[in-house]
């Protein structure tokens, strides 16, 4: 490889890491330009390494996004619930009101817990983004944390199409090599 060619791919890896950053501008952007970045250089084996972290992490930080607000959900209509128990299904002015503060206690802790676990995972994004780019511009790979890897690497085979030889030519070349 020449250093143009690897300086090529060092920014196409900034860029790609940095690129998760629309999504504060275009919806789903985070999941678009990095999965475009990385197409268009994904034979390169440092691109492709870089695309395919950048890529499983945001899937990651999304599901582990969705499973907090689906928890958070259940947890405000829980305590609807629980809060409402006490008086009809009807909406009065007061139907609002809590008496007793240490009823609702543990919901503003729950509601503070799944608040500050969001606000981590956004600065987590943030500092681990800025990182893998700082890594890429350096010509280094790096592998972000809490990431489960949905889209695997690649295998030897996936790169040389020419090479797949069905069952039937698999046997025959092993029966003519012991004969």
């Amino acid at each position: 490889m020449t250093s143009e060619n690897i300086n090529q791919n060092t920014t196409l890896a900034t860029v790609l890491h940095l690129s998760v950053f629309s999504q504060f501008f275009i919806p789903l952007g985070n999941f678009i330009f990095p999965t475009l970045l990385w197409l268009s250089r994904k034979q390169d084996p440092f691109v492709d390494h870089h695309g395919r972290n950048a890529l499983n992490f945001q899937i990651s930080i999304f599901l582990y996004t969705v499973f907090l607000l689906a928890a958070g959900a259940v947890t405000f209509i829980y305590f609807g619930i629980k809060f409402s128990i006490r008086e009809p299904l009807f909406l009065y002015e007061d139907s609002f009101v809590i008496e007793n503060f240490a009823d609702a206690l543990p919901f503003f802790i729950t509601l503070g817990v799944f608040g500050i676990l969001l606000l981590g995972l956004f600065i987590l994004e943030l500092f681990t983004v800025i990182h893998a780019s700082i890594r890429a511009s350096d010509g280094k790979l790096y592998n972000y944390p809490l990431t489960i890897n949905f889209i695997g690497p690649s295998t030897p085979d996936d790169n040389n199409h020419q090479s797949h030889q069905s069952k039937n030519e698999q046997f025959n070349d092993t029966q003519k090599q012991t004969t």
